[in-house]
């Protein structure tokens, strides 16, 4: 059983917000490989489901970013999972937008979810990095950050998207690589 979590902010003003792309991530990973009906627990969305042959838990935290360790850790000491089960899917300043990498550990750069997931369970969790780009200085991240995709990006949100759900099958089975290379094939192929 693995627990993936979106990280990102709730209601609708944040639905567009490139924070918000680890959720948009679930959304489309849900979608694709139907799980079940949504539901409120653990201070968030959460819903089951299987990928492949593998059990797959996703979980929205509903707490707002800084505060997503709280969710995520109640959902982690309900199913009695350690920290290797978890993979938190979020935005990543430090890469090229609509880039898709996959690392287990490290620091949060900042990245407020990141941070309280760290706090609250330790840095050893993989995660679905997942380009935004830097806006260049660093008085414009946080516009940057919290700004909306532009129109002109749809298309590649959409791609990239529909990749990592997609692939999703080789997250499951831990094989992280595979799951990357897959990801940039499908978008190689749309250019």
């Amino acid at each position: 059983m693995q627990l993936w979590v979106g990280l990102g902010n709730p209601g609708p003003r944040y639905a567009m917000h490139r924070h918000n792309v680890g959720f948009m991530a679930i959304d489309v990973i849900a979608e694709m490989h139907t799980f079940g009906p949504v539901q409120k627990k653990f201070q968030g969305w959460f819903q089951e489901g299987r990928i492949g042959g593998s059990r797959i838990l996703l979980l929205k935290p509903a707490t707002f970013m800084n505060e997503s360790g709280r969710s995520v850790s109640e959902a982690m000491r309900f199913f009695k999972l350690g920290v290797e089960a978890l993979t938190v899917f979020h935005d990543e300043l430090d890469l090229a937008p609509f880039k898709v990498k996959v690392k287990r550990g490290g620091g949060t750069a900042g990245h407020n979810g990141l941070r309280s997931i760290d706090q609250h369970l330790g840095p050893d969790f993989r995660r679905v990095r997942i380009g935004i780009g830097h806006p260049g200085h660093k008085d414009r991240v946080t516009g940057h950050v919290l700004g909306n995709y532009a129109k002109a990006e749809m298309d590649d949100l959409v791609e990239m998207l529909g990749a990592i759900g997609s692939e999703a099958e080789w997250l499951a089975k831990d094989d992280d690589a595979r799951f990357m290379n897959d990801v940039a094939m499908r978008q190689q192929d749309r250019d």
